[in-house]
C-alpha cells in the first residue's frame, strides 16, 4: 500500500488524474502511519542494541535507558494508528446521523434513563461542535420539548458531516443500576435502554456520498414509494392547540419489512412527512447493510470464529451507587459517572477505547473474510 501510494504520488506530479488523486487520498493515512511505525520501530531497536552491547559507554547507556520507555509507548500508539488506518472506511462514515433512544425493561425508570442518555448525547455534541436537534420526542409526561420526564422514544438528528463515524460506537443496549426516586426501601433497580445509530441522508439523493442515488433500485438508500403506506392522523398527547384538531401526524409503513415510523412533532403535515421519510430511509438502509454483515458473519463462523456484537447486545453499564461506568466491549471501567452522563471528557475516553476495539475486530473480520473467500474458492 505504501509503495502504491508513492508511485501514484509521483504520477500526480507529472499530471493530475481524478481517480489517482482519490486513491492517493485513501492510501495516505496508511502510508503515513506505516512510515511512522517503521521509523519508531527502528529507533526502539537502536536503543535496545545500545543497552545490550557491553561496549556502550555508561553515559550513552543511561540516555538509552531513559528513552526506551517513551519510545515503547510511542510505538504502541503508532501501532494503534496503523491498525485503524488499515480498516476500510465505513460506507456511512462521512454522513450525519440519527440517534434513536428507546427505553426497554425497567418501567418508568427506563424512561427516565432514556432522558439521561438524550441529554448526555446533546451535551457531547455541543462540546464537540456537532449540530444536534430533537427530531422526535414521545412520552406521556413530556412537556414543551423537555426531556426531564420519562420517555417512550426520542430521536436526535446530528446534522454535522461525519457524525455517524463519531457516534456509531454507541449503538447497543445501555444498562443502568440505581435506586429510583420512587423506591421507598432503597433497593437498586436495573433498567435498560436501546440506542440505535442510523445514517442520515440528504433529501435530494446520495450522489455526493459516492453512492447511488435514491432512484437506483440497487442502492441501499432506495425505497420504492409503492411499498410504503402513508397514514395521516391527528396528533396525540400534549403539545398545543393543533393537537387533536388537525391531521398533522404522519405514519409511514414499509410493507415488505413492516418497518413503521411515525412523526407528529410539528404542526406542518408536510414537515412531519419529510422527517418520517428521512427516518424510514435511514432504518431501511441500516437494515440492509446489517443483513449483509450478518451473512458474512455466518460465512466467517463456518470457517473461523470471529464473534460479532449486534444491536441487541449489552454494551455498557452505568452504576450510580458506585459512580462506575463499564464498557463491556473494550473492557474499560471508569469511576467518573457524573462526567460521563454529562457528556464530558470521560465519555470521550470510553468512546475512544471502543473505536480501537472496533478497529481490531474489523481487522479480524478482514482476515476471516480472506480465509472464508479462499475456502469457498477451493
Amino acid at each position: 500500500m505504501a509503495a502504491e501510494h508513492d508511485i501514484l504520488s509521483r504520477q500526480l506530479v507529472e499530471g493530475f488524474d481524478k481517480v489517482k488523486a482519490k486513491r492517493v487520498g485513501e492510501l495516505s493515512s496508511t502510508a503515513d502511519a506505516l512510515k511512522g511505525y517503521e521509523a519508531s520501530k527502528d529507533s526502539l531497536a537502536e536503543l535496545q542494541l545500545l543497552l545490550s552491547d557491553s561496549a556502550t559507554e555508561p553515559e550513552l547507556r543511561s540516555i538509552a535507558a531513559e528513552e526506551i520507555g517513551p519510545s515503547t509507548e510511542d510505538l504502541e500508539q503508532i501501532s494503534t494508528k496503523l491498525r485503524k488506518s488499515l480498516v476500510p472506511t465505513h460506507p456511512f462514515a462521512r454522513l450525519p446521523c440519527l440517534i434513536e433512544i428507546r427505553p426497554g425493561a425497567g418501567g418508568s425508570e427506563a424512561g427516565l434513563f432514556a432522558g439521561d442518555l438524550v441529554r448526555m448525547y446533546q451535551a457531547f455534541c455541543k462540546r464537540h461542535g456537532l449540530r444536534v436537534s430533537l427530531l422526535k420526542l414521545d412520552g406521556d409526561e413530556v412537556r414543551s420539548g423537555s426531556v426531564e420526564q420519562a420517555l417512550q422514544e426520542a430521536v436526535l438528528e446530528v446534522e454535522s458531516e461525519g457524525a455517524y463515524d463519531v457516534l456509531r460506537c454507541e449503538a447497543g443496549v445501555h444498562r443502568v443500576q440505581r435506586v429510583p426516586a420512587t423506591e421507598s426501601k432503597g433497593r437498586t433497580h436495573t433498567s435498560v435502554c436501546s440506542v440505535l445509530v442510523l445514517p442520515s441522508f440528504p433529501s435530494t439523493g446520495a450522489d455526493e456520498m459516492g453512492e447511488s442515488s435514491f432512484n437506483d433500485p440497487d442502492s441501499d438508500y432506495y425505497v420504492d414509494p409503492k411499498d410504503v403506506r402513508t397514514d395521516v392522523m391527528r396528533a396525540r398527547g400534549a403539545g398545543g392547540q393543533h393537537v387533536n384538531t388537525t391531521d398533522s401526524a404522519v405514519r409511514l409503513t414499509h410493507i415488505p419489512t413492516n418497518t413503521v415510523v411515525a412523526i407528529q412533532d410539528t404542526r406542518s403535515q408536510h414537515k412531519n412527512r419529510e422527517k418520517a421519510w428521512q427516518l424510514l430511509r435511514a432504518k431501511i438502509a441500516q437494515a440492509r447493510r446489517e443483513a449483509r454483515e450478518e451473512e458474512m458473519a455466518q460465512l466467517r463462523a463456518s470457517i473461523v470464529d470471529v464473534p460479532r456484537t449486534g444491536r441487541s447486545d449489552k454494551i455498557r453499564t452505568y452504576n450510580w451507587g458506585q459512580q462506575r461506568v463499564t464498557d463491556h466491549r473494550s473492557g474499560m471501567t471508569m469511576n467518573n459517572l457524573d462526567d460521563i452522563i454529562a457528556g464530558g471528557d470521560s465519555l470521550d475516553r470510553i468512546m475512544d477505547s471502543v473505536r480501537i476495539w472496533l478497529a481490531d475486530r474489523d481487522l479480524e473480520s478482514l482476515g476471516a473474510d480472506e480465509e472464508a473467500a479462499a475456502a469457498k474458492a477451493a
